[in-house]
C-alpha cells in the first residue's frame, strides 16, 4: 500500500469519525439506534457516491481524450434527471429499480448524444470539448426544467439537481454499493483505460477492443451517474477537480492514482457534507451546493494556474 493511499484512508478515517459524531440530533440514550438508522448509512452514502463520481470521472475523460469533462458536463446527469422525469410521468408508482434502469439508458442516451457532437471536433482545440458539453448539458437541463413545469414536479426535478444526504436512512441508499462496485471494477480495468484513452488507433495496435472499451465504460458512467441522481441527486465537480488535483501530484499512471482519486472522491464529498451540517446547525445546506462552491473555485484554479493549459489533452 502506497503512502498516498494510506494518508487518504487516515484522513478519511478521521472524517469518518466526525460524520458519525455530529447532526441536528445529540447522542444519548438512543446513541446507537441514532448511528444505525442515520448516521452510518449517511456516512457509507457519502463515502460511495465521492468515490463513484470520481471515478466515473477519470473514464469519461479517459474515454473522451479530454481532462475538462465528466459526468455533468457532458448530458449524463441532465439525461438521468429526463429518465427519471419521464418514468415519474409514466409510471409514478415504479419500484427504485425501474426508475434507475430508465435513467441509466436516458443518461448513456444524454453521453451518446455528446460524444456524436464533439466527434469532429480537432483534438488540438481541447477547451471545445467541454464548452460543448457545457451547452449540450444546458440545452438537457432546459428541456428537463420544462417537461417538469408541464407536468408540476420542479419540486421533484430541483431535489435531483441538488445533492442532499439529509433524507438518507438505513433501506435508502444501498443502491450506491452497486455504484461502489463499479468503481472497483474500474481499477481492475485501469489498463485497459489507460489503453483507451491513448486514442482508437493506439488502442487497436495494441491489441485493446476499442469500440467494447468505450461501451463498456460508457455504460459504467451512466450508470453510476444514474445511481446517484436516484439516490441523492446530482453533485458536481467531483469527478472533474479530484482526478486532474491527483494528476497534478501523482502523473497518469492509473494503476497507482486510482484508488488515491476514488480515496480524494469520498473525502470531498463526506467534508462538504460535514460543512454542510455544520455551518448553519442544526439546519443544512445540500452537499451539491458546498460542492458546487468549492468545485468552481478549485476548477478555476486549476484553469489558470501554470500548467493549465498544457495540463488538457
Amino acid at each position: 500500500m502506497t503512502r498516498p493511499v494510506v494518508l487518504s484512508l487516515i484522513a478519511l478515517a478521521c472524517l469518518a469519525g466526525l460524520s458519525l459524531l455530529i447532526g441536528a440530533s445529540r447522542l444519548d440514550g438512543n446513541a446507537w439506534q441514532l448511528l444505525a438508522i442515520s448516521r452510518a448509512p449517511r456516512t457509507l452514502a457519502a463515502l460511495l457516491c465521492g468515490a463513484a463520481m470520481a471515478v466515473a470521472g477519470v473514464i469519461m475523460q479517459q474515454l473522451v481524450r479530454n481532462r475538462f469533462v465528466e459526468p455533468s458536463t457532458t448530458g449524463t446527469t441532465e439525461g438521468a434527471m429526463l429518465g427519471l422525469l419521464l418514468i415519474t410521468l409514466i409510471a409514478p408508482g415504479a419500484p427504485v429499480i425501474v426508475k434507475m434502469s430508465v435513467a441509466a439508458l436516458a443518461a448513456l442516451g444524454g453521453v451518446v448524444g455528446f460524444l456524436a457532437l464533439i466527434h469532429r471536433l480537432s483534438p488540438r482545440d481541447p477547451f471545445m470539448v467541454p464548452l460543448i458539453g457545457l451547452i449540450w448539458s444546458g440545452i438537457l437541463g432546459a428541456g428537463a426544467t420544462w417537461f417538469a413545469w408541464q407536468a408540476d414536479l420542479v419540486q421533484y426535478l430541483g431535489n435531483w439537481m441538488t445533492g442532499d444526504f439529509s433524507g438518507v436512512l438505513a433501506g435508502r441508499y444501498e443502491l450506491l454499493w452497486l455504484a461502489g462496485a463499479i468503481a472497483v471494477l474500474a481499477y481492475l480495468s485501469a489498463d485497459a483505460l489507460t489503453v483507451t484513452g491513448l486514442g482508437a488507433a493506439r488502442a487497436r495496435a495494441l491489441g485493446l477492443d476499442h469500440r467494447r472499451a468505450m461501451q463498456l465504460g460508457l455504460g459504467a458512467v451512466a450508470l453510476v451517474t444514474a445511481l446517484v441522481v436516484v439516490t441523492v441527486g446530482a453533485v458536481p465537480f467531483v469527478g472533474l477537480v479530484v482526478p486532474n488535483l491527483v494528476s497534478r501530484l501523482m502523473g497518469d499512471n492509473l494503476r497507482r492514482t486510482l484508488p488515491v482519486v476514488a480515496l480524494g472522491g469520498a473525502g470531498l464529498v463526506l467534508a462538504a457534507d460535514i460543512v454542510g451540517r455544520l455551518v448553519r446547525w442544526p439546519y443544512e445546506i445540500p452537499v451539491g451546493t458546498v460542492v458546487g462552491v468549492a468545485g468552481a473555485a478549485v476548477f478555476l484554479w486549476i484553469l489558470n494556474t501554470r500548467g493549465g493549459q498544457s495540463h488538457a489533452r
